[in-house]
């Protein structure tokens, strides 16, 4: 039965997000902590113990709470930690969202180190303390009933910051490869406001960025940050309420570029899809129409990330030649989707996983075609082998 009413939890994130952040500004609006430990206690994960206490960042009262771990040197890869999350006896929400944000940053770090996804190995996300952030956040999520999850945009510092990898610009690769497409400003802090563990939060779980949503409000709560900063108090904050109606999942905002054309030929305007396709459009296609006096024409759609519209737009008006283009600043959902490899006839080819690491795959069109010319083979029989290859990889 669906439900009257719609529980919303929107993050603002003025000082950035990282999880413990999340976790304690979730404590701090009223999710109970014992609640949130015995759901935690489900995962196969000994050794932590979680705390929370009260703190004063730029004089605002929230919640720090901290995970205490045992020493050790394990290091996780994402199998293992799908697997953890997997065997648990978790609520469904609780494992969605969690297996959600791991997803999220193992594909970030499967491109950004040029590896499949099932070899990634977490270093800081791997350890205890992260898994409980994150199992902790979508925890304390059910705990207070949560159906969708909201945020503001998302401040970054600057300077560089250590890790694993060594020394890294702030704000991390992997931090801005996962708010990709999510509205971020840069603040003149030479701190990790935004962690790769608070980003990959926001990647799986936010369904709408932007300002506080419509609903009547129920609770809030801070969650501190470790530093204590000079002009800027660190912490998120995360407000609770209800609304009537559920929040439309406005994903990022993206123009949509168009023009009429009636004398243009197919080859020019399949050269045109082409070159703008490689100067950064989202996607490009031309519709036929038929406009007065009975003229066939075409429309040329282009779909344009905002700071990349006005060139995109040269790059239309040079290659059509038209006389004028009409602009739309829209939203657009996209679903989650990785990036992974399968082997076909001793050649690897790119698949697009759809909805997670268990989803749906789809052989990239190039590399399929390429091997289909190699072998001379069919080009559905090449995808279906490709798609046969990733199956038998899930068994």
């Amino acid at each position: 039965m669906t439900k009257p009413t719609q529980n919303l939890a929107w993050f603002h994130c003025f000082a950035g997000i990282a999880g413990d952040m999340a976790l304690g500004a979730l404590v701090d609006a009223g999710a109970d902590l014992d609640e949130v430990r015995a759901i935690l206690g489900r995962l196969a994960l000994p050794g932590w113990t979680l705390n929370a206490e009260e703190a004063m960042r730029g004089g605002i009262a929230g919640t720090k709470v901290d995970v205490v771990v045992e020493p050790s040197t394990v290091t996780r890869a994402y199998g293992d930690i799908r697997s953890l999350l997997d065997q648990a006896v978790l609520p469904e929400r609780v494992r969605r969202r969690a297996s959600a944000t791991f997803a999220a940053i193992a594909g970030v770090e499967a491109r950004l180190h040029r590896r499949p996804v099932e070899q990634v190995h977490f270093h800081e996300l791997g350890g205890v303390d992260a898994i409980v952030d994150i199992v902790g956040v979508a925890a304390a999520l059910e705990v207070l009933d949560v159906d969708t999850v909201t945020a503001s945009p998302v401040a970054t510092g600057l300077g560089l910051v250590r890790s694993s990898h060594g020394v890294l610009p702030n704000p991390a690769p992997a931090v801005v490869a996962l708010l990709a497409g999510a509205p971020t400003r840069g603040l003149d802090v030479a701190l990790e406001l935004t962690t790769p563990t608070g980003a990959g939060l926001l990647a799986a779980l936010a369904e709408g960025w932007g300002p506080l949503p419509a609903m009547t409000v129920m609770a809030s709560g801070f969650g501190a940050g470790r530093a204590e900063l000079d002009d800027l108090p660190n912490l998120t904050q995360v407000v609770l309420g209800t609304t009537l109606h559920p929040v439309p999942a406005a994903g990022p905002t993206v123009v949509v570029l168009e023009t009429n054309v009636d004398d243009v030929t197919g080859e020019t305007l399949a050269h045109a899809l082409t070159v703008l396709l490689e100067a950064g459009a989202r996607d490009a296609w031309v519709t036929p129409v038929v406009m007065k006096k009975g003229r066939p024409a075409h429309v040329v759609s282009v779909l344009a990330d905002p700071g990349d519209a006005r060139h995109l737009t040269e790059v239309l008006v040079r290659e059509t030649g038209t006389f004028g283009v009409r602009t739309t600043t829209t939203t657009r959902w996209v679903a989650p989707r990785l990036v992974d490899e399968v082997e076909v006839a001793g050649t690897k080819l790119r698949v697009k996983v759809m909805g997670g690491p268990d989803g749906r795959a789809k052989v990239e069109h190039q590399d399929a075609v390429a091997l289909a010319r190699h072998l001379g083979l069919p080009l559905v029989e090449v995808v279906s082998r490709a798609e046969e290859a990733w199956r038998a990889r899930r068994r």
